[in-house]
């Protein structure tokens, strides 16, 4: 289904219009957030998900501030000059995770090209401090791409997260537009240096449909993410978060990311998560439990 044009953003299909939770439960957890300083990405990227989540008491943290440094054209994120980093921060979210009885903690960051180590050593802190307070927990990292820096990359797989995330985002043919400081194939080698350093750390991936890929380029992107190790993938809808934000080229429907869930297991992919509203961390706990199942979000 091609856009339907209001002004600068668009008429969304009646698949991904849907009601919102009822309050007290977001409310109190936003609160919580606030009284202990800490960002997360439901918020900050403007997710469709986020009453859902906030209802359901699960958030992904968003560590290293909420100013990103680059300006990829799809993403709601502040991007501006970040501030330091705040020391206190990993011991804040593993206190969090403590409060909220997680025994799964999806941990993502802004991109912080400033930092020499891009912020690697910020994630291993995290997880230790996590691991410190909750044994057991089961933690996923969503990582930017550390401008290919392998020793930031070795500095968070040596701190042993057990679901390495690190988003393709697109094809390659739209690099240039999406992601004008990032770069495919070096996205690409990074994932498939987590598979090298680390066999037993789950490698995922995920691409946003919608923004005027064609079918052949997906279906090439997919192959070069299972020749890069990637076992995880997550297949989402495009949504104009922001009015100076790339517009939605074409809405899929559900029919079609079932398909393209189909094909991805037929091509080797051991766990798909594909539908209209699937993020990168939605329903993360789901899909890292069912470890060689998949399933559709309609």
């Amino acid at each position: 289904m091609k856009a339907l044009r209001t002004g600068m953003f668009v008429r969304k299909p009646s698949w991904l219009r849907r009601g919102v939770p009822a309050a007290p439960a977001h409310d109190r957890l936003r609160s919580f957030l606030d009284d202990g300083r800490l960002h997360t990405v439901c918020r900050e990227a403007r997710c469709p998900n986020c009453e859902e989540c906030f209802a359901r008491g699960t958030a992904t943290f968003m560590i290293l501030g909420n100013t990103c440094t680059r300006r990829c054209r799809f993403c709601a994120v502040h991007q501006g000059e970040p501030s330091p980093p705040d020391p206190d921060e990993p011991r804040r979210v593993a206190e969090a995770a403590v409060q909220m009885s997680l025994d799964y903690v999806v941990v993502t960051s802004v991109t912080r090209d400033d930092l020499a180590d891009g912020g690697a050593g910020a994630f291993a802190e995290t997880i230790r401090a996590l691991r410190a307070r909750r044994p057991g927990i089961r933690i996923e990292v969503l990582i930017p791409d550390f401008r290919g820096d392998e020793t930031a990359l070795r500095t968070v797989i040596d701190a042993r997260p057990d679901v390495l995330n690190h988003n393709l985002e697109t094809v390659l043919r739209l690099y240039p537009e999406v992601r004008p400081e990032a770069v495919y194939a070096r996205s690409l080698e990074l994932l498939s240096r987590v598979g090298r350093r680390a066999p037993d750390v789950a490698v995922k991936s995920g691409l946003m449909l919608g923004l005027g890929e064609r079918p052949d380029e997906l279906e090439a992107a997919l192959k070069d993410l299972l020749a890069a190790g990637c076992g995880i993938l997550t297949l989402g809808q495009y949504l104009q978060p922001r009015k100076d934000c790339l517009p939605v080229a074409r809405f899929v429907p559900p029919a079609e990311f079932d398909a393209w869930r189909k094909a991805a297991l037929g091509m080797g992919f051991r766990r798909v998560a594909a539908g209209p509203l699937v993020r990168s961390s939605y329903h993360a706990e789901e899909l890292d439990a069912q470890r060689s199942e998949s399933w559709t979000v309609t």
